[in-house]
């Protein structure tokens, strides 16, 4: 499914929502439970239902969620996630507030990858468990790198569900990829492309 091209603006908003506490427990709780409403999630999460209220009209808004119109009726609304994908721009292209919205998520992001990748280790039981391990070092053009990327993109599209589609015993699976290529000068060699 294509990405929607974004502005600024809504690039900015976007980061802000989903660096917001609240906002990101409702989100993973949707992504665990399926729906809820304002009072579900009011009381799970220890905030008032006006309260969740709001930032479920928020998240809506951003298209990051949507109503369940054959659940909701007179003020009872109930939610549920949407399929979402967002690759940030080069931070050349930003404008300030939107860097600094998209430097605060990645750091909040720093933190769940730091807890993921220590649950992976702890987890690990050999190349037929659940939690996998891997990690390797490559030389690649910045061409390679890309196409590694889209392929790798691929794969998890070809493999990975959406929750109403998966086949029995499948459970949600965190993924993360980091391709960093080493400082300039590193290796002995300059590179040669730029």
């Amino acid at each position: 499914m294509p990405e929607p091209e974004l502005t600024s603006l809504e690039r900015t908003a976007l980061y802000k929502s989903l660096g917001n506490p609240l906002r990101r427990r409702i989100l993973e709780y949707l992504g665990s439970h399926e729906e809820a409403n304002s009072t579900v999630l009011a009381r799970v999460l220890g905030e008032s239902s006006g309260t969740t209220s709001y930032h479920l009209r928020k998240l809506a808004e951003q298209r990051l969620i949507e109503e369940i119109p054959e659940k909701s009726g007179g003020r009872e609304r109930w939610w549920r996630a949407l399929p979402f994908r967002h690759t940030t721009p080069d931070p050349a292209t930003m404008t300030a507030e939107e860097y600094a919205a998209a430097e605060h998520l990645a750091l909040l992001k720093i933190d769940v990858d730091s807890e993921l990748f220590r649950r992976a280790h702890q987890e690990y039981r050999g190349p037929d468990g659940w939690a996998q391990v891997m990690r390797a070092g490559t030389w690649m053009t910045r061409e390679e790198v890309g196409e590694f990327v889209r392929e790798y993109q691929a794969l998890l599209d070809r493999y990975g569900h959406a929750r109403e589609d998966a086949p029995e015993g499948a459970r949600p699976v965190s993924v993360r990829l980091y391709a960093v290529p080493a400082p300039v000068g590193e290796w002995g060699r300059e590179p040669t492309g730029p």
